[in-house]
Parts: C-alpha cells; structure tokens; sequence
C-alpha cells in the first residue's frame, strides 16, 4: 500500500494541506517531514525551536521525521541530502510528497523534478486556491496561528510575533499576499480541530538578522534560492516552550 508524507514547516499552509487530506480527499498522512538546520536546532527559515516542533507534532499526534541540514549547504550538498532521504522513505513504502504550496510555478516544478528523479509522486491540495479565501478558511475553522519570522524588506518589527486574525490581515500593506506565499512571513500554528491540545509557549525575544544569501546556497525547505546574490533581512519572534 502507498503511504504519502507531508512536508512540515510548522505553518498555517502545511496545516491546512494536512487538514485538507483529511477531512476532504481523504487521503491518509503517514508522516509530517521536517527539515531542521542542526546548527540551531531549529526548523529551516522558520527559525522555530524543534522541542516547539516536537511539542506541535506531539499535540498533532502524527508520525514524524526530521532532517539534519548543515548551518550552511549549497543546493549541490542539499539535493543529495534530500535525494538520500526520498530514496529511503520510497523504500520504506511511501509513494506522495505533500506540500502546502498555493502558487509559486517554479517552486512546484523544482519539486516535481527532484520527486521524478526518485520515482515518486507529489500532490499538492492547496494548489491555485485563492490566497485570501485561503486563510479566512484557516481562521474560521479555529486554527491558531502566531508570526515567527517576517520579510523585513516587506513588513516591520509589529508584524512578528502577531497572532494571524483579523486585525493582522487588515494591516498587511498593498502587494502582500494575505497567506505570505511570497515567502512575506511565516507562522507556528499552536491550536485548532486537529489538534489535540493546544502547544504551550511564550513569546521570547524579538531579533533581526540580516545576511547576504549566495545563488547556491539556502536554509529554505526543499526550495530553492534566487538567481542572484540577495541582501536577506528577516525579523523573528523566539517562541519559548512552557
């Protein structure tokens, strides 16, 4: 039998392809798969902790795996990382790579290309959705959510650490995409119908960090990085477990 996993930011977009495949295809999730930059400890370009990771997971009640990701990785060094890991979850029985993408056109080609390679497939629920029906869904169906990490070149310091609702989404200038599929910003979700319980935490420290991010390298999750050199500031709550 073909069992499928979900690629696991810890976001809103990837609870929602979760929810999605629950409760509308019917597909069944047999693991929630996490990249982590081992340095930090924490998952990749979220910034999250992973015992906030594991605490969501475990609140979730889902299977999990995560991936150790050097500090720093070249695209060459992270294919193979994530080729070596495919061909081990193909031989452990999964067919289907679930990703919570809405409408970047050659994010999903890039992962359409590096899933063939390994003989597997992907499935994208989320897909062409609008992005404001999108997550007014999130909201009304219960799910909770907190900003970890916002574009500092797109939004300022007030916009991290905020819970997603209403008064967030007002707030967001022109030209943002109410679900930051523009990589805008990036949330924890702590609560909601498929949870069990909700995730405890406290917001810690707000910090900016800016860095300079070549063409061949990237800390993104099965994602790659711009055809330029880029100057990347992003502002970041530090959720602390409790």
């Amino acid at each position: 039998m073909s069992k499928y996993f979900l690629n696991w930011s810890s976001g809103k977009d990837a609870t929602m392809a979760l929810y999605h495949c629950l409760n509308k295809s019917n597909k069944s999730i047999d693991l929630l798969l996490t990249t982590v930059n081992e340095a930090y400890e924490r998952v990749s370009m979220h910034g999250l902790r992973q015992i906030l990771l594991h605490d969501q997971i475990e609140a979730l009640g889902m299977p999990s795996k995560q991936i150790a990701i050097p500090k720093v990785v070249d695209m060459n060094a992270y294919d193979a990382i994530m080729r070596e890991e495919l061909i081990a979850l193909k031989k452990a029985g999964y067919s289907t790579s679930v990703f919570g993408d809405i409408f970047l056109e050659d994010l999903r080609t890039y992962r359409e290309t590096k899933l063939e390679e390994v003989g597997m497939d992907s499935y994208f629920p989320l897909w062409k959705k609008d992005t404001k029906e999108q997550v007014q869904e999130f909201i009304d169906l219960g799910f909770k959510a907190i900003t970890v990490c916002v574009d500092a070149n797109k939004l300022d310091a007030s916009f991290v650490g905020r819970e997603l609702d209403a008064s967030f989404l007002n707030d967001l200038p022109a030209g943002v995409d109410p679900c930051g599929e523009n990589g805008e910003f990036h949330t924890f979700v702590f609560d909601g119908p498929i949870f069990k319980r909700p995730v405890a935490f406290e917001i810690g420290e707000i910090v900016k960090r800016s860095y300079a991010l070549k063409e061949e390298e990237t800390d993104n999750c099965f994602q790659k990085t711009n055809s330029q050199p880029v100057d990347n500031a992003f502002w970041y709550a530090d959720l602390v477990s409790v």
